[in-house]
């Protein structure tokens, strides 16, 4: 049975309602906060937001006494907006809630458009982007290239990561080990684990030990598993394949930092079909493909675009074998994706 159509007048009620109903949520927020900073304040202390819900976050202290425990907080209405991963200055209230008053700087944060179009930060103070994917649902090149454009612009290490190695057959051995060719031949790193099997989690480790990591890719690729791998305590929720469509169901609502007993920290991010890159330039593209940097600014003509020129770098790069083509469909498609004016 097909959806029914809502009008423009629908759509405005319906936009109209939603609104309302966050002003009054926005209103008892801040009444709560009002009362809070007309109570009896702690003094000021850091912390690290571990968990974001909406107007609220979960803030792990990290100096005084209370290192380690965990307060819900309040956020002021002059602060930009927090994420996982923000290092902030916050202070006690009456019955364990607190109030979030400065946010301290960061050193990286991961961002995407929402579906709006607006820059979104989903992550801040990463060192590595893990990159995930498996034999099922079949990889997307597109969109792990779109993910290691993504880390190279936000300067974070990416780790590219084949889960469910378990699963590879005779089906899918052949093209899954061509598109891991592609990413050893340029010196990624790249590794092979099984979270069902245990098969390489050692070495996934290892790997994350030391390092504040985000775990990104399509859902259904066993992120929370590998999650509840790695933090058997965290008991992350974990959805199966769906079974018309072969996408993954999403189980993770909020993004959640979990710590490593041996030192480094692992944020658990919704999972995300798709990854925009609407905020990013054409140079940021072409940054972003590592094995282009050697040939950039060689081409023939200034503004050459890298399609049908003659005497463009790329393109000779392209025949003769040291770009692969998998790569060059990646930068197209991305490029054609750019709004008009980053052309």
């Amino acid at each position: 049975m097909a959806k029914r159509q809502l009008n423009r007048r629908q759509n405005w009620r319906i936009e109209k309602i939603q609104g309302e109903r966050a002003a009054r949520a926005a209103k008892r927020e801040q009444q709560v906060l009002q009362e809070l900073e007309g109570g009896d304040l702690g003094p000021e202390r850091l912390g690290l937001v571990i968990a974001h819900f909406g107007v609220q976050v979960d803030v792990e202290a990290q100096d005084g006494e209370a290192v380690g425990e965990i307060f819900r907080c309040h956020l002021r209405a002059n602060l930009p907006a927090l994420v996982t991963g923000d290092r902030v200055v916050w202070r006690a209230g009456n019955q364990g809630i607190g109030v979030i008053v400065a946010q301290m700087p960061r050193s990286t944060e991961l961002c995407r458009p929402n579906n709006h179009g607006q820059l979104k930060p989903v992550a801040a103070n990463v060192d590595r982007i893990v990159i995930v994917f498996a034999p099922a649902p079949e990889p997307q090149a597109n969109l792990i290239d779109r993910y290691l454009v993504a880390a190279e612009h936000a300067g974070i290490q990416p780790l590219l990561l084949l889960n469910k190695a378990d699963l590879i057959d005779d089906h899918n051995r052949a093209s899954l080990e061509a598109l891991l060719t592609v990413y050893r031949s340029l010196d990624y790193p790249l590794l092979e684990v099984s979270a069902h099997g245990g098969d390489g989690m050692q070495r996934l480790q290892e790997a994350l030990d030391g390092f504040t990591s985000v775990f990104v890719g399509q859902s259904g690729v066993g992120k929370s598993s590998l999650v509840n791998s790695l933090l058997p305590a965290a008991r992350t929720r974990v959805g199966d394949l769906s079974d018309w469509s072969g996408q993954g169901t999403h189980t993770t609502t909020t993004a959640r930092l979990y710590h490593f007993p041996n030192g480094g920290d692992l944020i658990d991010s919704p999972g995300i079909r798709e990854f925009g890159l609407m905020h990013v330039s054409r140079d940021d593209v072409e940054a972003g493909f590592i094995e282009f940097r050697d040939l950039l600014g060689r081409c023939r003509f200034r503004d050459c675009k890298h399609d049908r020129e003659p005497g463009c770098a790329l393109l000779g790069a392209l025949e003769e074998g040291r770009i692969q083509p998998q790569r060059m469909h990646s930068y197209r498609s991305i490029i054609a994706s750019l709004p008009e004016d980053e052309y």
